[in-house]
Order: structure tokens, then C-alpha cells, then sequence
């Protein structure tokens, strides 16, 4: 099947239209799903935002570069599970239905945030330590697996007449959680000594991300099932059908996004780049990616009510090409003048770009499925791309500046992210831009 055969914005030539959502139902179904997915990038955040303390306290090496990259390889490879759990968990979301897969995967994050919270350090119980960590980051990549696809397909066929303003709000979860987890990052760094950071003081994020997952069962578990899900005949084998059918849409779904999932994580790498390779205060980087997440709070609905207005795939095309032109020469900016405003200024203007292409991406991914497999094939291109070009983005920075000791590697990544994601929007081409 050929990517002319997608349905131009955001048409749904499978079922009947779906029945709106009445306003007063909107905010619950935005808390319900926004809530989940925000364990989940919380929970990945402190990961990455911690990366240096958990790598003296769980993979202790002579070298401090390669016991950071063997904390950010085990971050990059539980990313593997995560393509699995889409399959999985996207095609029990089409056959049993969205509240079910929803229900699972939040019960599952809060069980591996828990583990990592409550881990052993190494110099406790030795190589069992760095297994557990694994282990963890295998159940929540698992589990974030079918997040994605689910809460997106809750959301919008909920209220398919405002589906960019509708799904956006599970991407300005995530800026609460960058939020948040820089919020305990600046709090602890800055008044901790390090010796009671490494101690306990890790800890505590982790401690209250599994807080979360309790409150977000309990709401979850009393929203009903979407009336689109309800109505339609229901796929034997949705992973069958998306393979046979629809290969096409999973490879444009990934294409376009290439470019937000990198910069998302060379974000979150953005505390131990700031303390590493511009020499500033630990503290100066959780600050920087604290307005980040601000930025995305406020900005991802406000784009994505924009893109139910004028279109998607129009604002990430510019977006796109703002990124291109101007992120290595903002790299280029902060190392040579590394200071905290300077840091500021480039992570301002990258999450705004950020945000300005990312918010459209649920909607319009979701415009190319049918509903039958709709979670299982957002959840399969969400999650290959995100563990291509985002589980492997600190890693392979943090690889780039080590193998040529240039810092300027994160903009020559990002560029190269921008290439591929304009590439695929050009291929998709225009007609595609879901409305």
C-alpha cells in the first residue's frame, strides 16, 4: 500500500463519525490520560536527570565517562521492551478497549518505579544492584509501551472534533513532569551535600513518582470506554491487520517523529551536559530544563487547538525548519559563552520549537489508522521511534562528545534528526494534514 492511499486530514473512511464528548466530561478525560503519561515521562526523567548519581551508585567504574554511558546504555536498552509492549498492549487496547489497556499499563509503570526507588546500591548487594535497575527499566519500558497509543485514541475518540486540542494535553503532561522532576533536581542539588544526595537523596523523586500511580488506577478505573471503540466490529488480530495493511502509515508515523522524541531527550540530557562539558553548577541545568517544562505546560494545548484551526502537518513543517537552521548555531551560543542565561536562551528556543512541532503529532498519527487498529499502530511507530532516536539520544551524545571531544555534538544530532522528520513530511506530502 502506497502512502497516497492515507486519508487526507484526518478522515476516518472506516467507521461512522464518533459522537463528541460533552464539555463538562473533558477535564476528567484529560486527568485520566494525561496522568498516566506523565508518570511515565517523570519516571524516565529522573532516570536521565539523575544519570550521574545513579551511575556512581549502580554501575561504579574506575572511569567516571564509561560508568555514565553503562547508566545511560541500560537506560537506552530497557527501551527495547518498549516496541514489545506496543504490540502487546496496543492489541489487547483494540480487542478489550482503551480503560483496560490504560488500567494495565499504570499499575505496571508504578511497580517499576517502585523498584528503582527502593533498589540496593551496588556497594550493597553487588552486581544484583545493576540487574534490579535493569529489570526495572525493562517493566516500565514495557508498560510505557501501550501508553501512548492508548491514552491518544482514548482522548480523541472521546471528542474526535477537537482531537489536536484534545491529544496535546497528554504531551503538556510531560512538561509538567520535566517540570516536577527539574523542580526535585534543582531543590535537591542545590541543597544537599553530595554525599546525602547519593545517600538518599535520589531517592526522593522516585518515592513520590510512585505516589502518582494510585491516584491515576483510581481515576482511570472509572472512565467509561470510548463510544467509537464500542461501536465498531472489533480486529481478530489488530498487529496481523496493521502489518498486512497498513506498513506505510507505521513508517510515516515514525518519520515525522524523528525530530520532537531527540530533542525531547537531548533535553533531558541537558543537566549532565551543562555540568560535564560547560562546567557549570548541576543545579544551572535542572533550572534550564525546569523553563522547559513550563514551556510545554502552557504552549503544547494552545498549538494544539491552533492545529484543529489551520492543520498540522503546516506548522510542523516550519517548525521543522526553524530547528534545522538554528539549533546547532544555539549549541554553538551556549559553549561559547556557558553561563546560565546562556543556557537558558538555547533550551528556551529549543523547547518552543520543541513544542510547536510536537503538539499536532498525536492527532495526526492517529488520523492514519482506522479505529480497529488504531492504538496498535501509534503504539508500534510511537515506540520504535522513540526508542530508535530517543532511549539512544543521550547515549549516542554523550558517545559523539567522548569519541571526538566535540561539545557541539547535540546540534549536529538534532540537525540530523530535523533532515529525516522534514524528509518524511515532504514524502507524506501536504495533502495529509489532518484537520
Amino acid at each position: 500500500m502506497s502512502i497516497e492511499s492515507l486519508p487526507a486530514h484526518g478522515s476516518e473512511p472506516w467507521s461512522e463519525p464518533a459522537q463528541g464528548t460533552s464539555g463538562k466530561n473533558v477535564s476528567r478525560l484529560i486527568v485520566a490520560t494525561s496522568i498516566g503519561n506523565a508518570l511515565e515521562f517523570y519516571d524516565l526523567l529522573a532516570y536521565g536527570y539523575f544519570a550521574s548519581t545513579l551511575s556512581k551508585l549502580f554501575f561504579p567504574v574506575h572511569n567516571a565517562t564509561m560508568s555514565l554511558l553503562l547508566t545511560l546504555g541500560t537506560f537506552a536498552l530497557s527501551y527495547l521492551a518498549r516496541p514489545v509492549g506496543a504490540l502487546v498492549l496496543g492489541s489487547y487496547s483494540d480487542r478489550k478497549g482503551r480503560k483496560a489497556s490504560l488500567t494495565l499499563s499504570i499499575t505496571m509503570m508504578t511497580i517499576g518505579t517502585g523498584m528503582v526507588a527502593l533498589m540496593p546500591t551496588y556497594a550493597t548487594i553487588g552486581i544484583l544492584a545493576p540487574i534490579g535497575i535493569f529489570a526495572s527499566r525493562l517493566l516500565q519500558g514495557f508498560s510505557a509501551g501501550g501508553e501512548f497509543g492508548s491514552s491518544t485514541a482514548f482522548l480523541i475518540e472521546h471528542a474526535p472534533q477537537r482531537s489536536g486540542f484534545m491529544s496535546s494535553w497528554q504531551f503538556s503532561s510531560q512538561g509538567a513532569s520535566t517540570l516536577l522532576v527539574s523542580l526535585f533536581g534543582a531543590v535537591l542539588t542545590g541543597m544537599l551535600t553530595q554525599p546525602q544526595l547519593e545517600g538518599w537523596g535520589w531517592r526522593i523523586p522516585f518515592l513520590f513518582g510512585v505516589l502518582i500511580g494510585p491516584v491515576g488506577l483510581y481515576i482511570r478505573r472509572r472512565m467509561d470506554e470510548t463510544p467509537e471503540f464500542e461501536r465498531i466490529e472489533k480486529a481478530e488480530s489488530p498487529v496481523r491487520e496493521l502489518f498486512a495493511t497498513q506498513k506505510s502509515r507505521v513508517i510515516a508515523s515514525i518519520g515525522v517523529l524523528i525530530l520532537t522524541t531527540s530533542a525531547q531527550y537531548v533535553l533531558l540530557y541537558m543537566p549532565t551536559y551543562a555540568a560535564r562539558q560547560l562546567g557549570l553548577a548541576p543545579s544551572s541545568g535542572f533550572i534550564a530544563t525546569l523553563v522547559a517544562g513550563l514551556i510545554a505546560i502552557v504552549l503544547t494545548p494552545i498549538v494544539g487547538h491552533w492545529s484543529d484551526k489551520v492543520g498540522r502537518t503546516r506548522i510542523m513543517f516550519v517548525a521543522g525548519v526553524l530547528f534545522l537552521l538554528t539549533v546547532y548555531p544555539a549549541f554553538m551560543f551556549v559553549n561559547t559563552h556557558p553561563s546560565l542565561p546562556s543556557l537558558l536562551a538555547a533550551v528556551v528556543w529549543i523547547a518552543v520549537l520543541k513544542v510547536t512541532y510536537f503538539a499536532s503529532i498525536p492527532a495526526l498519527m492517529a488520523s492514519f489508522f482506522p479505529t480497529r487498529t488504531r492504538t496498535t499502530g501509534m503504539a508500534l511507530a510511537y515506540n520504535v521511534g522513540t526508542t530508535v532516536f530517543g532511549g539512544f539520544t543521550p547515549l549516542a551524545v554523550a558517545a559523539l562528545i567522548a569519541a571526538t571531544g566535540n561539545n557541539l555534538a547535540p546540534g549536529l544530532w538534532l540537525m540530523f534528526a530535523a533532515v529525516l522528520s522534514l524528509a518524511t513530511l515532504i514524502w507524506a506530502g501536504m495533502r495529509l494534514d489532518a484537520r
